[in-house]
Parts: C-alpha cells; structure tokens; sequence
C-alpha cells in the first residue's frame, strides 16, 4: 500500500482529527487574543507592569512545549483542557506584543482631532484607535495561529484532540505496518492546516482593514 491509498483509506479518520486540529487552535487563539487585548489596554497607563506582562509571556515562549503540556497534568488531567490552556500561554505574547506596538503606532494627531470631536476615551478607542491598529493587531494574530497549528501536535501528549494523534501513534509503532504514512498524513495534514488559516487570515485582513490602510 502506498502513501496516496492509506490517504484515501484513511480519509475519513484524517478529516475528522483535522478538524478537531482547527477546533483547538481557534479557540485557543481566540481566548489568547481576548486575555492581549485586556491586557495591552488594561496597562495602558501602567507602563511597568506592561513591560512584566511583556517580559512574562516572551519567557513563556522559550518553555519546551512537551515541558509546559506535562506541567498541565497535574493541575488539569489530560485532554481538551490541558491542551487549550497550553496553546493559549503560547498565543499571547505574539498577540499582546503586536496589539502594544499597534496602539502605540497610532498618530497622535488623529487622536487629538477624534477628541476635539468630542469623542469620549472609549469611543476613540473604538472608532479610531483598534481600527487603525487592526492591520498591525491581526498580524499578531496571524502569526499566533500559525505557531500554534505547530505546536498543537504536541497535544497529542496529553490526549489533547488534533492531528498530533496521527503523527505520535504513527511513530510510536515505526517499523510497524503503515507506521510512517500514519505519521506522514499528520505532519502533511498540519501544514495544509496552517497554509489554509494564513491564506485566511490574509483575506480576512483585507475584508477588515479600514479603506486607506490596505497596501
């Protein structure tokens, strides 16, 4: 049997874990970027602590990712849980990061002309501020997600859901029938995963971005 007929064999089984695969990153990227925003606006004012949360979630970058899925174990068991919080951890600090710098790249003359308008703090965030940073803040999220289809594999681990199944039951019977294009239709199915969500996210942006801001 070759690698194409196990594909085909296997198709429905594949897709399923592949969807279970894009489940878990977009909610996972979808919680991270809701605790960056809380944080990117909750510290505005707050520079000191903006830079800790900074410094924090960069830090938690450099933790093997087998390393923090395992340190979930014990706290949250094994399962969606675990593997939605760990992919979350990752997610934030790219997010948070772009969101910052975003915000912070906003002319202040426009922002002096909304408040000659009479806009309040929260409109101005809502109408000018967020609009003019959502190309930079969407990038952010972007690159989170494709990061996190890597990283989601290793879920697997914990019996986290996803195409990491494929991969690790694939390599723990290597040698073994189909054994390599078990692992094999993973580590392809991820990277379709992730050139599908970035092509998404493209034409997302370009849907989203205020007319003017569009290169």
């Amino acid at each position: 049997m070759g690698f194409l007929d196990y594909v085909a064999k296997n198709a429905e089984r594949i897709l399923f874990l592949l969807l279970q695969h894009v489940q878990v990153v977009l909610l996972s990227v979808a919680l991270a970027t809701l605790v960056a925003l809380i944080i990117a606006l909750g510290t505005e004012r707050l520079p000191r602590i903006r830079r800790a949360a900074l410094s924090v979630t960069g830090t938690i970058l450099t933790i093997p990712s087998f390393a923090l899925f395992g340190l979930m174990i014990p706290l949250f068991g094994l399962g969606v849980l675990p593997t939605v919080l760990a992919l979350t951890v990752y997610a934030v600090f790219p997010i948070l990061r772009n969101t910052v710098t975003g915000l912070a790249g906003v002319d202040a003359g426009v922002v002096d002309a909304a408040r000659g308008m009479g806009m309040g703090s929260r409109r101005r965030l809502l109408t000018v501020r967020l609009p003019l940073a959502w190309p930079i803040i969407l990038n952010g999220v972007r690159v989170a997600t494709i990061m996190v289809v890597a990283i989601a594999a290793i879920g697997a681990a914990v019996r986290g859901p996803g195409l990491g199944e494929l991969i690790f039951r694939g390599l723990s019977r290597i040698g073994g029938a189909n054994a390599l294009y078990e692992a094999l239709s993973g580590v392809i199915a991820i990277a379709v995963v992730a050139a599908l969500l970035d092509l998404l996210f493209i034409l997302f942006g370009k849907l989203t971005t205020p007319r003017g801001l569009n290169v």
